[in-house]
């Protein structure tokens, strides 16, 4: 687990599949990804973390608040495991709840998930998205990660025609 002055980063429970299905179904959530996801899917999504958390010792954590215990969403690392520029390194990545956004807990999450990562002998930490996310990109510039023009990506699981095929990409060095 991580501890930071308001949220928990933990494994998964079977009771954050709810919430999270509820996160996968809201279009504004999911605005960004190129559809949204049914609870088999979002189910699926929670087996995937939870592998990949055993099997590399880091991954996508759950987020829950402190002062209410309630689960807002996810924010970790993990291995880029798909053809592009940055495969085989280590991504950042967050989801949140809507009702989480504009407090600053996705900053606070990610920044302590980075401290792990370079605690825990990272020296490069990548994310990336779609240009129009500019929440994202944004806050990957407030956390100190530089835009690397040079590694953008058509993202192979997204479909040729979509505006969401090209991905921006921005690296923290340790």
């Amino acid at each position: 687990m991580i501890e930071t002055a308001r949220l928990i980063l933990r494994p998964w429970r079977d009771h954050d599949r709810a919430a999270f299905a509820a996160m996968g179904a809201d279009p504004e959530v999911m605005a960004h990804f190129p559809a949204l996801l049914s609870r088999a899917e979002s189910d699926a999504m929670v087996d995937r973390i939870g592998l990949m958390m055993a099997d590399q010792g880091f991954g996508f954590w759950a987020v829950e608040r402190r002062d209410s215990g309630g689960f807002i969403g996810f924010c970790g690392l993990n291995r880029v495991s798909f053809p592009c520029p940055v495969e085989g390194e280590v991504e950042i990545g967050w989801r949140l709840a809507r009702n989480a956004w504009g407090q600053g807990f996705a900053r606070e999450a990610a920044q302590a998930c980075l401290d792990w990562g370079f605690g825990h002998g990272m020296t490069r930490i990548v994310s990336f998205t779609v240009r129009a996310n500019v929440r994202s990109w944004g806050l990957m510039e407030r956390l100190g990660l530089v835009r690397r023009g040079d590694l953008d990506f058509d993202h192979p699981r997204v479909a040729d025609g979509s505006p969401l095929k090209r991905h921006i990409v921005y690296e923290a060095a340790a």
